[in-house]
């Protein structure tokens, strides 16, 4: 006989096993209708959701540990573009079968990351179906410092942090698209980058009352850049050569850019910063272990320009991911 959706529940996602944070804050956790948590005064609750799905957003090849670490990771980098600190999660699992290796592993890699963040698993649901993870992150932001997409302003510098276009490499690898004759070591880190996304979360704290905008760049820097400049009404121009990229980008195209330009799941943060304040956010910064690159700044004038070694380039065909497309 098969697992039952309750004894699913409290085998692999249970207080007091693999998840193992008992916040004060959680009056009510798991087991009844809906949970509940105490909300400090002073304090803005943040939340976001994400959904995967097996076969659009990861190969239906990978791992369970890897699908649950992703699943939470990139909710957490939601949590770091808004400079909140996250706190509680609850889970949404569709599963075509109830597999208890399967489970097993979901269950570790998801602990792994929750409990290295302090994160309380307080409730969810699971149903039969195809392979779908929905994950809610709720944290905590001070009222008034949450960062948002609509702040930045002309003269502002733009800010990226890590490399750009890992994940897009590391998908071709796990998809076998190219054959890039990578060292083995470097096969593995860029498939790390695809699947197991570092959450900006101390970074995203530094920025508070630095940043006036910030973005998670999870479909790509053109397409979450842009959603600054809307939100914000202004425009900007990037210097292609600052981009940080890993040196075999340059050896895919003769048009390396379009990668970390495109391709998404890097789950890094794109921010925006007054020039007055870059000295104070580079003494922020020192000992977070998150490198962060100036690519270029805010303009007046609505559109972004692409500069290379100061000649334009046409971005008109160039287009980040779209899930409707």
């Amino acid at each position: 006989m098969g697992l039952s959706e309750f004894d699913l529940i409290k085998r692999y996602f249970g207080q007091g096993g693999a998840f193992n944070q008992l916040r004060a804050d959680v009056e009510l956790g798991m087991g009844d209708d809906a949970a509940i948590v105490n909300v400090p005064a002073g304090q803005s609750l943040v939340m976001s959701l994400d959904t995967l799905v097996s076969g659009v957003h990861f190969p239906a090849n990978t791992s369970a540990e890897d699908i649950a670490y992703k699943a939470l990771a990139v909710n957490l980098s939601d949590m770091a573009a808004m400079a909140a600190e996250p706190s509680w999660l609850l889970l949404g699992l569709t599963l075509p079968q109830a597999d208890a290796t399967w489970l097993k592993g979901f269950s570790d890699g998801l602990s792994q990351l929750a409990n290295q963040h302090g994160l309380a698993l307080i409730g969810g649901d699971t149903t039969h179906g195809a392979l779908t993870v929905s994950v809610q992150v709720n944290g905590l932001v001070p009222c008034g410092q949450a960062l948002r997409r609509s702040g930045a302003g002309p003269g502002d510098l733009i800010y990226v942090s890590g490399q750009l276009g890992d994940a897009g490499l590391g998908l071709k690898l796990a998809l076998a698209k190219r054959d890039m004759a990578l060292r083995p070591q470097r096969q593995q880190y860029f498939l790390q980058r695809l699947n197991r996304p570092t959450p900006r979360l101390e970074l995203g704290l530094a920025l508070r009352g630095l940043a006036t905008a910030a973005i998670d760049i999870s479909d790509g820097l053109l397409a979450d850049l842009g959603h600054i400049l809307k939100a914000s009404g202004v425009g900007a121009l990037i210097n292609l050569e600052q981009l940080p990229i890993a040196d075999e980008m340059r050896d895919l195209s003769p048009q390396w850019w379009c990668m970390p330009l495109t391709a998404g799941d890097d789950y890094e943060l794109c921010f925006t910063l007054p020039a007055d304040k870059q000295v104070a956010f580079e003494q922020a910064i020192q000992g977070i272990g998150c490198p962060c690159t100036c690519i270029g700044r805010i303009e007046t004038a609505p559109g972004l320009s692409l500069l290379l070694e100061g000649n334009s380039i046409d971005s008109e065909n160039l287009k980040g991911y779209l899930h409707f497309d």
